[in-house]
Parts: C-alpha cells; structure tokens; sequence
C-alpha cells in the first residue's frame, strides 16, 4: 500500500508516547467511526476489524458520543461489544453520562452506569425560560428533546403544537414519546426526573437531520461545565490512564476531547481547531480511519515480533 499523508505523524507518535504500553482509542460515533450510506449507519469493516485487533493487543476502547445510550445500544450495540466481548465504555449525552455497555444474563446489550451529571433545578428553569420566550416570539416549530438520567427512559420530545405531533413522531422514531402542550406541562415533564441533557431545535421545512447529527454547540444543554472533553477526564481518572498516550477521533467542533489526546485524528469536512498533545492528522471518513488504525494495530504487532 502507497504511504499516507498522516504516516509520518502516526509513526512519531507510536515511537514518542507510550501508546504501545497500553494507550487506548477514543472515538465519536456519527460522522466519525461509523458510516451513513443511503440513511444507515454502520460500522466499517475496516474499523471493527482494526479496533479488535488494537483490542487484542490489550488498547482499551472507548465511545465519546452525543447519543443517548439506548440509541447506541439500538443502532449498533451489539457490533461495538463484539469488538472487545468485554464490557465497553461509554461516554454518552455529550459528557453527562459515563458507564459500559455490558451484556446481561439474557445476551442483551445493556448500559451500566458509573456515574452521571445531571441539570440543576436552575439549570433546567433556565432553560424553560428561553423556550417560554421562544414560544411567545411566535416560535411554534420548537421542539424541545430531553434525555433522563435512567437510560430506560430513552429520548422524549416536546412540541407546543398538537398538529405537528404525527410528523415528528414519524421524523424522529428514536424517541420513546413524544407530547404536546404548554411550558408548564413541559415543566411538569422534566420535573419528574433527573435530566442529563435538553437539546433545543426549531425546525426547518428542509430539515431532514437526526438530533445527534445537529453540530451547533449552544443548542444542547448539558450541566455548566459538562462536554466531551469533561467526560472523557472523568473517565480517564476513574481509569487511571493519561489520554496524552491516547489516539482520539472526531469530526465537530463538539469533539472538545479532541484536545487532551495524543494524536487528534480530524475525520471529514470541518477544520477543528483541536491540536493533540503529539500529532494532529486529517483524513477523508470513516473508511479512512480504518485504515489509519490498521496501520497503528500494525506498528504494535511489529513491535511485538521485535
């Protein structure tokens, strides 16, 4: 195979940092470790394949994501357990919720929780008090999403509009309810629950994006302080682990992680201002990126033969 643009930068930082003595990989899904083609997503050979042989050579494997578990565990749960056939962690709701995909007793993929960080009853008015404003500007095609501490709960969805119910249940069918009425049935609703996550969306006639594929930071609602670079610091202390030894990938200016990693793999379009702590590289997608990480599986394996 012909040399790659990033071949250099991968081969310093395998040599510089301690990646080989058990350096992990941390990814975002969507748009990064994972394909869409035609309106499905998927995960690349490629990328499984390398992740499993990076796996075997004992490099823990972590998920950085926007989705909410039971979305992870739905879509591809069961392919991204394969990988490791160990209990996989995950950072889920942009930093707010940090624990394992694990499998129960049945064979079923289920989330287990370490820890969360949830809004604060201020937090949450605040919130409220933007959308109550919204709504009296005459914003009707507000949709206010929010995502419970219990991961069973799934992802509810708001409208202040009746008629509008049946195009969003059918637009969104990730979400596990969807209802309608005034802020203060709205408040009623959060009130019931710890919330780990509110994402504001006012819809666009030619909006045909899923809520975790929206990459405008100020439109999800996470505790003060709460992102992807927060959760994976938790994460790494509960761990024990420098992520400066780590490979890390993502593709929006979400992936604020991006920053503490040893190498930053850019995936796709946007040019990230995230530099790694050794080597910062840009590829094409996903496909890409199972390239790159077969080639780093490939460094540790010549490196074990010597």
């Amino acid at each position: 195979m012909s040399e790659q643009p990033w071949d250099a930068a991968l081969r310093e930082f395998a040599a510089a940092s301690r990646f080989r003595e058990g350096g992990g990989i941390v990814t975002d899904l969507d748009g990064t470790a994972v394909h869409e083609h035609e309106g499905r997503v998927a995960i690349p050979h490629s990328v499984s394949h390398a992740l499993t042989r990076l796996s075997g050579q004992g490099h823990p494997i972590v998920i950085n994501t926007l989705r909410f578990p039971m979305s992870v565990i739905g879509t591809f749960g069961q392919e991204w357990y394969a990988i490791t056939s160990a209990p996989l962690p995950l950072i889920s709701l942009n930093g707010s919720m940090i624990g394992h995909l694990a499998e129960s007793s049945t064979g079923a993929i289920v989330f287990e929780e370490v820890e969360a960080r949830v809004l604060a009853p201020g937090e949450v008015e605040e919130v409220l008090t933007g959308v109550e404003g919204l709504i009296r500007s005459g914003v009707d095609r507000l949709l206010v999403f929010y995502y419970p501490r219990d991961w069973r709960l799934g992802e509810r969805i708001w409208t202040p509009v009746a008629a509008r119910m049946v195009h969003v249940r059918h637009k969104y069918l990730s979400a596990s309810e969807v209802f309608w009425g005034d802020v203060d049935r709205l408040r009623s609703r959060l009130a019931e629950c710890e919330v780990c996550m509110v994402f504001l969306l006012v819809e666009q006639p030619t909006d045909e994006l899923m809520a975790y594929q929206h990459v405008k930071p100020s439109s999800f609602i996470t505790s003060a302080g709460v992102d992807k670079q927060d959760g994976m610091r938790r994460l790494a202390a509960r761990l024990g682990v420098d992520p400066a030894e780590w490979l890390g990938a993502g593709d929006t200016p979400m992936d604020t992680f991006l920053s503490d990693v040893g190498l930053a793999v850019h995936v796709g379009r946007f040019d990230l201002e995230f530099r790694g702590r050794w080597q910062t590289v840009k590829i094409r997608d996903s496909l890409e990126l199972g390239v790159l990480l077969r080639e780093l599986s490939a460094l540790g394996e010549t490196t074990a033969a010597e």
